[in-house]
């Protein structure tokens, strides 16, 4: 199967699963941005980009991640766990001196959480939003032309959120804007 067919399988599985879990009722509607879901998924966030990405303090985000983890990427493939991960961040983004050093930033007013639940019971969450990224660590996203989509799901063991599934897809080169 080539690229292309790839990356529109996994959008459509992301819009059939989005769809399917707001038609079914199994997710809510988006929680307010003030609430204490969003605001601590948030920091999730903050702790998974900007020091596991930004700094490469992958380990401070690897903690946050199931073992078992799954990433999609539409221009990198499949990684199957935590393990996976980390050593493709050790050995890739943040290897010592790596003259190609990328930074992430959120798109803050893009975010989004979805709860989900189980007979009543809050257990998971999707999580969606837009980033961008630049060599230059305070670049604003006004000026970025490197755009891509996440959808982030998160799941609750012993009382703490992990990340169990990500989708990275729509990594798009544009002018701001536009």
């Amino acid at each position: 199967m080539n690229q292309s067919k790839i990356n529109q399988s996994i959008k459509s599985l992301l819009l059939c699963i989005t769809g399917f879990l707001m038609a079914s009722g199994i997710a809510s509607a988006q929680v307010d941005k003030n609430s204490e879901l969003f605001k601590t998924l948030k920091a999730k966030d903050s702790i998974l980009f900007k020091i596991g990405f930004n700094k490469c303090e992958v380990e401070k985000s690897a903690a946050l991640m199931y073992d078992d983890l799954e990433f999609y990427h539409d221009k990198g493939g499949v990684t199957n766990s935590k393990d996976e991960f980390v050593k493709n961040m050790k050995n890739g983004l943040c290897r010592e001196n790596n003259p190609e050093k990328v930074y992430r930033f959120l798109v803050e007013e893009s975010l989004d959480v979805f709860p989900m639940f189980k007979n009543g019971k809050l257990y998971g969450a999707l999580q969606n939003g837009k980033h961008f990224f630049s060599t230059d660590q305070s670049m604003t996203y006004k000026k970025s032309d490197n755009y891509a989509l996440f959808s982030h799901l998160w799941i609750i063991e012993n009382n703490e959120w992990k990340l169990k599934r990500v989708i990275s897809y729509n990594h798009t080169a544009k002018e701001a804007g536009k």
